[in-house]
């Protein structure tokens, strides 16, 4: 086979399990979607292709790269867009995009250059959110805050549909991988990555530091800026796949790190589950359920991960082995997830 031919092969089946899994999605409620609501498919997809294609400057695994475009694409954050504007989800699906420019020319030309582009999806944001406000269009509004507790969607972004305003988290055994991803870049001194994740979530939370005249003057709905940390958490996701399948002995602290974890979020589901349940006459225990079910998915990913550590630390390679394991549980994680966001957003 020509290598040409060889390398069109992963984005080719790549865009074929986006737009499938677009359809298994919205098919469902292909009834009630009019108007503007039609651009909630095409923005999965093309936020979905955009993380894929910028994740294989970082991920060189094709399974990687396709993690990094369901976290995102398909993730609770762009499918929650659904509750403010599928409008909203234009800008956020184009900012995998804009940082794709970035990492050509940094590999081309050097990392000069490269810095400086990185700076186009927050423009883009800015331009988007001005343009549309001078045709007294707001697809975000400004009034919409993103809390600080919104960060416990990183623990059950499910349990915080009808409680936030954005979703946040890359749902429940992706974690893992972000874990061991985040720690792969920082060994390798891609600090870049972590200031842009900082940078989107300085900008997100600015109104718990600047009071309303500050973010009109600024003129973004602090809900488009989290577009920019979730693509770069979508790919270090895609990042740490690539690096759980790889693995060898050395690396084995790493996916025991990534199992404690897990574990870790498991427990801390169950504490929140704990504390709905205590709630008087009951008002809670549909969110107490949601954190159980959390800590059960928790635990089926610390599981697949622990398989991994002890095949990892007997000196076994079994790649393909690997790969079912973290993909299966990965696919049943990400499937069920995305399936019950959609049903409760539209």
């Amino acid at each position: 086979m020509d290598p040409t031919q060889r390398n069109l092969i992963g984005p080719f089946v790549a865009a074929i399990l986006f737009v499938a899994f677009a359809v298994y999605l919205y098919l469902p409620h292909g009834s009630r979607l009019a108007g503007w609501q039609w651009l909630l498919p095409v923005n999965a997809c093309v936020a979905a292709f955009g993380a894929y294609v910028l994740s294989h400057r970082w991920a060189p695994g094709v399974s990687g790269a396709i993690l990094a475009g369901l976290l995102y694409g398909f993730g609770p954050f762009l499918l929650g867009l659904a509750k403010v504007h599928p409008l909203a989800g234009l800008p956020a699906a184009c900012v995998p995009w804009l940082f794709v420019p970035a990492s050509i020319v940094e590999k081309r030309f050097g990392k000069a250059p490269g810095l400086a582009l990185l700076v186009l999806p927050f423009a883009a944001i800015v331009l988007f959110s001005h343009v549309s406000a001078s045709q007294r269009f707001f697809a975000a509004p400004l009034q919409v805050s993103v809390r600080p507790t919104d960060l416990a969607g990183f623990v059950a972004p499910l349990a915080l549909i009808t409680r936030s305003s954005a979703l946040l988290g890359l749902y429940h055994v992706p974690m893992a991988a972000l874990v061991l991803g985040a720690a792969m870049m920082g060994k390798a001194r891609r600090y870049s990555l972590f200031v842009l994740v900082l940078a989107g979530f300085v900008l997100a939370f600015s109104k718990s530091f600047l009071d309303a005249r500050q973010i009109a003057r600024i003129g973004v709905s602090p809900i488009l800026w989290l577009s920019v940390p979730l693509t770069w958490c979508a790919v270090l996701a895609g990042i740490g796949l690539h690096g759980l399948i790889a693995a060898g002995h050395a690396d084995r602290k790493w996916i025991l790190a990534g199992v404690i974890v897990l574990g870790g979020l498991s427990i801390a589901a169950l504490l929140l589950a704990a504390h709905c349940f205590q709630v008087m006459l009951g008002l809670g225990d549909g969110y107490a359920r949601l954190f159980v079910e959390a800590a059960k998915v928790y635990l089926l990913g610390a599981v697949a991960t622990g398989i991994l550590f002890v095949i990892t630390h007997m000196k076994l390679r079994l790649h393909a082995l690997r790969w079912a394991i973290l993909c299966t549980s990965l696919a049943v994680d990400i499937f069920l997830g995305a399936r019950y966001i959609v049903d409760r957003v539209l």
